[in-house]
């Protein structure tokens, strides 16, 4: 077998501990099943984890920068605002479509975080994440389109980020995806009327 650094192993046992999760459940998601879906023993877990905790964590920033990453794409300097920005949150769309389970493994870490004691960092730093990339996002945007926001940044990507988290959440009960693209269409040209020349 392939010698693998502590990083690479890091990042097997996150793919794979999201993999279990979505599939299984946070509460089935021991380290051993973590493990095993990795293909590492036991030991590899304890010796790139100190916790489980810490891999929820990782799980939550891992989850997040895959889903900036694909909004990113839609940053093109020259383009129009409101190009961006619906291209932006649609391309989000597709991963929550082409993968709805782990994106209902989100809301269920936040509630299992909320619900244990010591816990509920990991819920705060979740929707701390959000916001980091909903702002990246945005600045990444008006930098792109030569412009600045008329709404103070923070304000303006919690508003973005409380949409998304709602559009997706509802989206995960009822599978309406017109009804839902229509909702993020619509805050995209709200967010872009939001601008002046920069």
């Amino acid at each position: 077998m392939t010698r693998l650094s502590v990083d690479e192993r890091r990042r097997a046992l996150v793919d794979a501990a999201i993999r279990v999760m979505a599939r299984d459940g946070i509460a089935k998601a021991t380290t051993r099943a973590i493990a095993t879906e990795a293909d590492m023993q036991l030991g590899f877990f304890h010796y790139c984890f100190s916790s489980k905790e810490e891999l929820l964590a990782v799980v939550v920033e891992t989850i997040t920068e895959r889903n900036v990453a694909a909004a990113m794409a839609a940053v093109i300097p020259g383009r129009p605002v409101g190009e961006m920005l619906r291209d932006g949150l649609r391309a989000y769309w597709r991963g929550v479509e082409d993968d709805p389970a782990t994106h209902q493994l989100t809301y269920e870490l936040t509630q299992y975080a909320l619900r244990r004691p010591g816990l509920d960092a990991v819920a705060r730093r979740q929707y701390a994440a959000y916001l980091q990339a909903t702002t990246r996002f945005l600045e990444a945007v008006a930098a792109a389109a030569g412009v600045t926001w008329t709404v103070p940044v923070p304000a303006l990507a919690r508003h973005a980020a409380v949409v998304l988290d709602g559009a997706t959440l509802s989206w995960l009960v009822d599978r309406d995806t017109a009804a839902t693209l229509a909702v993020l269409d619509q805050a995209a040209a709200a967010i872009a009327a939001g601008t002046r020349p920069g």
